[in-house]
Parts: structure tokens; C-alpha cells; sequence
């Protein structure tokens, strides 16, 4: 027990890593902009300060996007998803496996729940004791169940989901905004270093090399930002995209797509004026996503009224409403 506790103290101290290899650049790439190329380097005054005013705009917000995907805590299932104390009780008192499902039918009918396992069964955690809205999936690095998981990031060391997609894609663009401003205000200093033009000095090794690292980052960061965007164009996450979501009546990749337009208003909300200011505006609560085939919500009279699916300040199960039970519903125990 305390083998394994030192490990998991050693692996959450090593996560941290990534995030300080990029704090570091960043810090680094800040020094040599700011200082060595527009104080040391740049002799026209107009010039240098337009350079510092858009950079540490650029700056400012490359930083604010990373720290709120960093600390941004992964949104988990609530406790409607969760087996009450009764109903655990019931569960674990109850030797017949048949009967083990029927408890948890009974809870899942009352849910938003349209996904299943490869297997067609409703998708349980038994790590965390509740049953798995829609696109939400385990992740074992943070030892939770994430609403909407996309990925486990280990440049964030947090999981990309409900809760930060839209600063995690934020904090791309911003990135290669960064890199490109980076290269594009450099460059005429890389060739007069490197045709010598200007006297060599501490200024010519950062200016060469800060060239390098804005075109290498911005050059993988261009990959990763495309991928996403046709992510989100199709809404599917990353694990979506290599394993289709299964229905009732099978697997479908765009089984959420409901539109481009749509699509992008799910992610960063109806008000476009906030679509590129990392603050949350992602529409919904992460358990219940529209369907690409509607005629799914119109079976189900719980989510006729999204409204009525609310969890009342009291914690109580108020709005919750029955359906009559599918006896082809299976439940399948997930890792």
C-alpha cells in the first residue's frame, strides 16, 4: 500500500514535466524577444514599440488559454448518474447477476443515456459507480470518469473534455499565433545575423535560434490545430474519431454531427463575440448531446423538455421521468 502510494506520488510529480518544458520555452522565448532582439537589437523606436505592444498581446493570451486548460478540473458526471446509497445497497445485496442488471436498468430508463458498449450493452463504470452519460469515458491518469473526454494531455497534464475543450483549442491557435508572430518579426534579423550584417554578440544566438523553435512549433502546432478544427466541424472527440460511438442500432462516427454551424455553437457557445475569449461558453452540461438523428430524442419524453432534467438545489431526483423498460437493454460492467 505504501509502494503503491509513492508511486502514484512520484507519477504526479512527474506529469508536471511537460508543462515545465514549455513553461521554460515560453519564458526563455519571452527573454530573448523582448530583451535581446527589441531592446539590444531593434534601433528604431516606432518599430520596437509596436513589436513589444502586439507581442505581449499575443502573449497574454497564449498564457491565459494554457493555464485554464492546465487548471481547468475535469467536469464529472453528477450524482443523478452516480447508484444512490439504496440502490448500491440493493445492488451489492443482490446475488442473481439477472437481477444486478435490472437495478441498474431501472436507474438508467431515467436517463439521458442514448451511447452503448461495443458489446450494445449500457456503459457502467464500476471505478466510479456511475453510469456513463454520453461521450463520457474513464481516464486512468486522473482516475475519473470525463464528461465528453477528447484526450489525456500530458502538455496540459489534464484531460481535455467538456469542461476545457474550448480553451484547449483556443490555447492552440493562440500558440501558433504566437510562433507566427514570432517568425514573421524575426526573420529579417535571422538573415542579417546570418549574412552578418550585424555584429556578433549574445543577441544573434538567441535571435538564430528563436527562429528555429517559432517554425518548429508552429509547424507541429499546424497539424494539431487542423485536426481538431475538422474534430469539431464533425463533433467528434479524438477518441470518437478512432472508435465510433455505438447506438442501438450500431456504431455511427457522426452520430452527434448536427451541422457545422451547430456544431461550433456546442463548442464555443451562440455568442461570438466570446468565441475567442477563454471563458466557458460551451452550451449544455456535458451529459445529453443532440442526437443526428432526432427521432432518438422524440422516444425518450425525458429529454422532450431538456428543462425538465435539471438537478434541483435539494439533490433530490425531481424531474426525473420513466420510460417504459427495453427488455433488449443489457448492462456490461466497463474498466
Amino acid at each position: 500500500m505504501a509502494l503503491s502510494r509513492g508511486l502514484r506520488c512520484c507519477q504526479r510529480v512527474f506529469s508536471w514535466i511537460p508543462v515545465l518544458i514549455i513553461a521554460c520555452v515560453v519564458l526563455w522565448s519571452y527573454y530573448a524577444y523582448v530583451f535581446e532582439l527589441c531592446l539590444f537589437t531593434l534601433t528604431n523606436t516606432l518599430e520596437k514599440v509596436a513589436y513589444l505592444l502586439v507581442f505581449h498581446v499575443c502573449f497574454v493570451m497564449f498564457s491565459w488559454t494554457y493555464w485554464k486548460s492546465i487548471f481547468t478540473p475535469p467536469a464529472s458526471p453528477c450524482k443523478k448518474f452516480q447508484l444512490s446509497y439504496s440502490d448500491k445497497q440493493r445492488y451489492e445485496m443482490e446475488e442473481r447477476p439477472d437481477a444486478q442488471k435490472q437495478i441498474l436498468v431501472e436507474i438508467a430508463k431515467k436517463l439521458p443515456i442514448f451511447s452503448r458498449a461495443q458489446s450494445g450493452a449500457i456503459r457502467f463504470c464500476d471505478r466510479c459507480q456511475v453510469l456513463k452519460p454520453d461521450r463520457c469515458h474513464h481516464c486512468s491518469v486522473c482516475e475519473t470518469c470525463v464528461l465528453k473526454m477528447d484526450h489525456h494531455c500530458p502538455w496540459v497534464n489534464n484531460c481535455v473534455g467538456f469542461a476545457n475543450y474550448k480553451f484547449f483549442l483556443l490555447f492552440l491557435s493562440y500558440s501558433m499565433l504566437y510562433c507566427v508572430f514570432i517568425a514573421a518579426t524575426v526573420f529579417q534579423y535571422f538573415l542579417k545575423f546570418w549574412v552578418g550584417d550585424l555584429p556578433n554578440g549574445p543577441a544573434k544566438f538567441h535571435v538564430l535560434f528563436l527562429m528555429f523553435v517559432a517554425l518548429m512549433f508552429f509547424v507541429s502546432l499546424m497539424f494539431l490545430f487542423g485536426y481538431h478544427c475538422w474534430l469539431v466541424a464533425k463533433n467528434r472527440s479524438t477518441l470518437e474519431a478512432f472508435s465510433a460511438p455505438v447506438f442501438v442500432n450500431g456504431p455511427d462516427r457522426s452520430g452527434f454531427n448536427v451541422g457545422t454551424r451547430r456544431n461550433l455553437q456546442q463548442v464555443f457557445g451562440e455568442d461570438r463575440r466570446l468565441w475567442f475569449v477563454p471563458v466557458f461558453t460551451s452550451q449544455g452540461n456535458g451529459h445529453y448531446f443532440p442526437l443526428k438523428n432526432r427521432t432518438s430524442d422524440s422516444h425518450n419524453p425525458l429529454l422532450a423538455n431538456e428543462d425538465m432534467w435539471e438537478e434541483s438545489d435539494d439533490g433530490s431526483e425531481e424531474g426525473s421521468l420513466a420510460e417504459d423498460q427495453d427488455p433488449s437493454v443489457t448492462i456490461e460492467m466497463e474498466e
